[in-house]
C-alpha cells in the first residue's frame, strides 16, 4: 500500500524540463568563430567573408536561434525613423487618420521611434515620385505611402527599395510595385459588402442603384467597385448598376454629378458612396425629389457619415479603425527593419460595419 502511494505520488509531481535558450556563445560554438564574429553578422556589418557568413547563419538555423531585436536596438541605442507619406486633401478620412498617426507618435517615442508626416499633393504624381527619391536612407528608415498607383510611383517605389528602405503602402495598394506589404482593408470584400447591404435593405425591390467613387484611378476604388458588382449581380439580379460617377474629392461636385444621376435615372432606389463626399450625395438625394429615399451605403466612418446615420440619410456605414492602421503600419516598418516576420492576425485590419443602433461616440 505504501509503494503504491509512493508510486501516485510522484505522479502528481511531474517534473518540469527547462530548456535554454541559444545564445552567441552556442552560435560561435558551433560556426567555430568569434563572438566578434557572431556580433559582425547579426549586425550586418562589413568585414566578415561571405563563407563565414553562411556557416553563422547555418548555426543560427541549427540552433534556432531568435535574437532579442528590442534588447539589440536599446544597447545600441537604435532609432526608427519612419515617414508617412499622404495626400494633401482635406477629407475627414484623412483628418483621422492623421489622428490616429499623432496618437501612434505619443507612443512611439517609448520604443524609441520617430515619426513624421509629409503631404504631398493629391495630383501631382511627378511632385510625388520627387519627394519619394529626396528621402535620405541616412535620415530614414520606412516609408508609409498612401497614394495613387500610377507607373511614376511605382518607380519611386522600386528606388527606394533599391536604397534599402522598406515600403508600406497604406489604405490603397500598390500591388505592382516593389513594395513590402500593404497595411489596408481588403477592398474588394469591403465591395462585397457593399453589395450584400444594399441588396438587402432594398429588400428584393427592382430598381437601379448609383454609384458614387472619388476618382477612377485609386486603385480603392476600382476594387470596391469590382467586389460590388461581383455579390450584385450573383445575388441581386434585379439590380441595375448604373456607370460610376466620379465626385473628384469636391462635396460641390459631387453634389452635382449625383443630382444629374438621380433626376435622369428616377427609379433610383440605391445609392453606394464608394468613398466620395456623403454630404454632397445626401444634398442631391434631398434635391432629387425620389418618390421614396434610396439607400445609401456609405465607407468610412466620419463626423459626417455619423451625422447623417443619427438622422437616417444612411443606412450603413463601411469602415474600418485609422488607428489600427496607423498601428499597423509602424509595427511592419519595424519588423521589416528588423528582418522579423510579421504576424499577420495582427496585420488583419478588420472590415466594420456600423449603423445607427451600434453608432460609436465620435468624441
Amino acid at each position: 500500500m505504501r509503494s503504491r502511494r509512493k508510486w501516485r505520488a510522484k505522479l502528481s509531481k511531474p517534473r518540469l524540463t527547462i530548456v535554454a535558450k541559444p545564445t552567441v556563445n552556442d552560435i560561435a560554438r558551433v560556426a567555430g568563430v568569434s563572438l566578434a564574429t557572431v556580433d559582425r553578422v547579426l549586425n550586418e556589418r562589413p568585414g566578415v567573408r561571405s563563407v563565414t557568413i553562411k556557416k553563422v547563419q547555418a548555426a543560427i538555423d541549427e540552433l534556432g536561434y531568435v535574437r532579442d531585436t528590442a534588447a539589440a536596438n536599446l544597447a545600441r541605442q537604435k532609432t526608427y525613423r519612419f515617414a508617412f507619406v499622404l495626400p494633401d486633401w482635406k477629407g475627414q478620412f484623412l483628418a483621422s487618420l492623421e489622428q490616429g498617426i499623432a496618437e501612434t507618435v505619443v507612443n512611439a517615442r517609448h520604443d524609441r521611434t520617430e515619426l513624421r508626416t509629409i503631404r504631398v499633393p493629391n495630383h501631382d504624381h511627378t511632385q510625388l515620385a520627387r519627394t519619394l527619391s529626396e528621402l535620405d536612407p541616412a535620415e530614414i528608415d520606412g516609408v508609409a505611402i498612401m497614394a495613387k498607383e500610377t507607373p511614376l510611383v511605382r518607380d519611386a517605389i522600386a528606388d527606394l527599395r533599391k536604397r534599402g528602405i522598406p515600403v508600406v503602402s497604406l489604405v490603397s495598394d500598390q500591388p505592382n510595385s516593389d513594395r513590402d506589404h500593404f497595411v489596408g482593408i481588403d477592398n474588394v470584400a469591403a465591395g462585397r459588402t457593399a453589395g450584400t447591404l444594399l441588396g438587402r435593405f432594398t429588400g428584393g425591390r427592382q430598381g437601379k442603384v448609383v454609384v458614387v467613387i472619388t476618382n477612377k484611378q485609386s486603385r480603392d476604388m476600382i476594387e470596391r467597385r469590382h467586389g460590388f458588382d461581383q455579390i450584385v449581380s450573383a445575388e441581386f439580379p434585379h439590380l441595375e448598376t448604373l456607370p460610376s460617377v466620379e465626385g473628384q474629392e469636391d462635396p460641390a461636385h459631387t453634389e452635382k454629378v449625383t443630382l444629374r444621376a438621380l433626376q435622369q435615372n428616377p427609379d433610383v432606389i440605391g445609392v453606394y458612396s464608394v468613398g466620395a463626399s456623403v454630404q454632397g450625395i445626401a444634398r442631391a438625394i434631398a434635391a432629387a425629389g425620389l418618390p421614396a429615399r434610396p439607400v445609401l451605403i456609405d465607407h468610412e466612418l466620419t463626423e459626417n457619415s455619423a451625422s447623417l446615420l443619427r438622422s437616417g440619410v444612411v443606412d450603413a456605414v463601411i469602415t474600418q479603425n485609422t488607428g489600427h492602421l496607423a498601428r499597423s503600419a509602424l509595427r511592419v516598418l519595424r519588423a521589416k527593419c528588423d528582418k522579423t516576420p510579421v504576424i499577420k492576425s495582427q496585420e488583419t485590419i478588420r472590415i466594420d460595419i456600423v449603423i445607427r443602433e451600434n453608432l460609436p461616440s465620435m468624441k
